[in-house]
């Protein structure tokens, strides 16, 4: 079963780069982006951040999420 993930950014990402960010969900809290969604293996989740690296972003945190 996958692990969901939720990763914060500086900043207001577009949600029209949801699909560079292979469907997560992209939510506003203030300031900050929120994507969130599963983590379906570590290859994956760097995949992610990888990204967010090369976009030059911020990333504020990587968490699991919590129910």
């Amino acid at each position: 079963m996958a692990e969901k993930v939720i990763i914060k950014i500086q900043g207001h990402l577009d949600e029209n780069w949801k699909d560079w960010f292979d469907g997560m969900v992209i939510k506003f809290e203030g300031d900050v982006t929120i994507l969130s969604g599963k983590r379906k293996d570590n290859a994956y989740l760097h995949g992610i951040l990888n990204r967010i690296r090369d976009l030059n972003l911020t990333l504020i945190s990587v968490n699991p999420e919590h129910k």
